[in-house]
């Protein structure tokens, strides 16, 4: 009974129903989570960017020779799809966590219920969930990029920030796809994500620079989110800084914000409404 007339005071409207300033209880309870996990797994996002940059950056790099950035730089093909591919590895870490487990965790773990049931509120699990993906992000591209040290693939000292700005597109990746996660009831439905991913995988930019591309397609490829993380890590691993970047900084940070606004409402209409 004293749960009962206590529990609507706690959701009744304003932040407290939406946020109880606590996503670490969430992440900790991954991390816990993650410890009866197959490392096989968790290896396999650090060693796939890594096998695709020793088949192409290495097996094609002497055939292709030099490539020439969208701003003229040239630079070996290597060092071009090196950046490419850590954000690649982003967006890819980003998608699965916020999507495969997320689902499985609201259609079937129910563990979404549980937590909400507590003090929690779905502000809470959006971020925790997506801070926890970010983690695992972190991980990969901190590998990734002393790979690329030892290559030589940094050309500047801003490769550096390139550490962040992978967290920035995990982020935009893992908030968005969270929120689209929330609308599907079958797992039929998740080979949506991989058609677009695949698309954007191998027409953003990555592998090739964006003057080989059809000039209709080109709008098309800049209104990707990849195409956005490609060129601000690229921007930055090869020192080619623009007042540009800017704007692809900006794209995450509007991608974020939808994707947490629509996880916060979905999650509290399907269980707290």
């Amino acid at each position: 009974m004293t749960a009962t007339m206590l529990r609507p005071q706690i959701r009744a409207g304003g932040v407290r129903a939406l946020w109880a300033g606590n996503p670490q209880a969430v992440v900790q309870r991954g991390l816990i989570a993650a410890r009866s996990s197959s490392w096989v797994v968790v290896l396999s996002g650090f060693f796939e960017p890594v096998f695709y940059l020793l088949s192409l950056g290495v097996g094609l790099s002497a055939l292709i020779g030099d490539v020439q950035t969208a701003s003229g730089l040239e630079v070996s093909y290597a060092a071009f799809i090196a950046p490419a591919l850590l954000a690649v590895s982003a967006m890819n870490g980003a998608v699965y966590d916020s999507t495969w487990n997320v689902f499985f965790k609201l259609n079937y773990g129910k563990l979404y219920e549980g937590m909400l049931a507590t003090s929690l509120g779905p502000l809470d699990v959006a971020l925790g969930e997506i801070l926890y993906a970010l983690l695992r992000g972190l991980v990969y591209a901190s590998g990734f990029m002393v790979i690329m040290q030892i290559a030589g693939l940094n050309l500047s000292w801003t490769a550096i920030l390139a550490l962040p700005a992978v967290l920035l597109i995990a982020f935009g990746f893992a908030s968005l796809g969270m929120a689209i996660t929330s609308y599907m009831k079958a797992f039929q439905h998740m080979d949506w994500i991989n058609f677009v991913m695949l698309p954007m995988f191998l027409f953003s930019a990555t592998f090739y620079p964006l003057s080989v591309y059809p000039e209709w397609l080109i709008p098309v490829i800049q209104a990707l989110p990849l195409w956005h993380g490609v060129e601000l890590i690229r921007g930055l691993t090869l020192g080619d800084l623009s007042w540009g970047m800017l704007w692809h900084v900006l794209y995450f940070a509007v991608m974020i914000t939808v994707g947490l606004i629509f996880t916060t409402k979905r999650l509290r209409a399907l269980f707290l409404d």
